[in-house]
């Protein structure tokens, strides 16, 4: 008999346990259910985290484009401004060229106006040829026989709006000639004082840089010449018209145990700087 209620004493006990856990789940489920506004949608959960991750991955992809777009944008804006630097330095070529010919047109007017007004018969030519070392002072110009050019014309110019003797033709071949300026060693020129008339004569002394040379004048002349004054041909001696200038005296040398006096004289013409010339022919005409 005791046996049979021990028996039943354990399935009791074991009834009791899973009522007791099934009250708990209930009790669970139900505390669940009631409190489920409390905790997260996993749905909206997951929602947000692929919002995040999509929006993270929209963020780097901006990036990435707005940067090759940035350098897309860099490499025109260089090409651009290498084309304006380009372009900027045609027009300033341009500019420069146009007042280059400006400049020169205004020289060759002037050249003409004083063409047109020459009284000799006169052939018009361009300077091609200098000795840069000024070994030899002769140089080239542009007209030889075939112009009409010879031996022995006088060469004059027309500069810093006056006229100006330049030298000699040497040497004329058939298209080009060579003139000796009356700044060479061996360059002689029979000349007078504009204003007091007295005679002497002008030489060269090797150099445009050194003042020429005028010897041979009367001592009688020394109260009547002053700096400044115009030395112009004689036209003695019949190679040179009378009257164009040579240049203005720049220093007087007197001695009174000398017959005669020398003076220096500065050329009216700028040597380092003449482009135009003129040979003279049939001046007496």
């Amino acid at each position: 008999m005791r046996w049979g209620g021990g028996e039943s004493s354990h399935n009791r006990g074991g009834k009791e346990l899973y009522v007791f856990i099934a009250l708990i789940l209930i009790s669970f489920l139900s505390l669940f259910f009631s409190v489920r506004s409390e905790f997260p949608d996993i749905k909206n959960f997951g929602l947000s985290i692929f919002s995040g991750m999509r929006a993270g991955i929209h963020g780097i992809s901006s990036f990435f484009s707005q940067t090759i777009l940035s350098i897309q944008e860099l490499s025109a804006l260089r090409r651009e401004h290498s084309e304006l630097v380009s372009r900027i330095a045609r027009y300033e070529q341009l500019e420069r060229s146009a007042a280059e010919i400006l400049q020169e047109n205004f020289r060759l007017r002037e050249q003409l106006a004083y063409s047109q007004n020459l009284n000799y018969r006169h052939i018009p030519a361009q300077i091609i040829g200098k000795d840069p070392t000024n070994m030899f002072s002769a140089f080239v110009i542009n007209k030889g026989q075939q112009a009409g050019v010879r031996v022995n014309m006088p060469v004059i110019a027309y500069h810093n709006s006056t006229q100006g003797l330049v030298g000699i033709v040497v040497n004329a071949g058939a298209y080009e000639s060579f003139v000796m300026p009356l700044y060479d060693n061996s360059y002689f020129v029979s000349a007078r004082f504009s204003d007091s008339r007295f005679e002497g004569i002008v030489e060269g002394r090797g150099n445009m840089d050194i003042p020429l040379l005028m010897r041979f004048i009367n001592r009688r002349a020394r109260d009547e010449l002053n700096l400044g004054d115009m030395v112009v041909t004689s036209g003695l001696g019949g190679f040179y018209p009378p009257g164009i200038n040579i240049g203005r005296v720049s220093r007087i040398n007197y001695q009174e145990a000398e017959l005669s006096m020398e003076i220096e004289i500065e050329p009216t013409i700028d040597f380092s700087r003449l482009e135009f010339v003129f040979v003279i022919g049939d001046f007496d005409d």
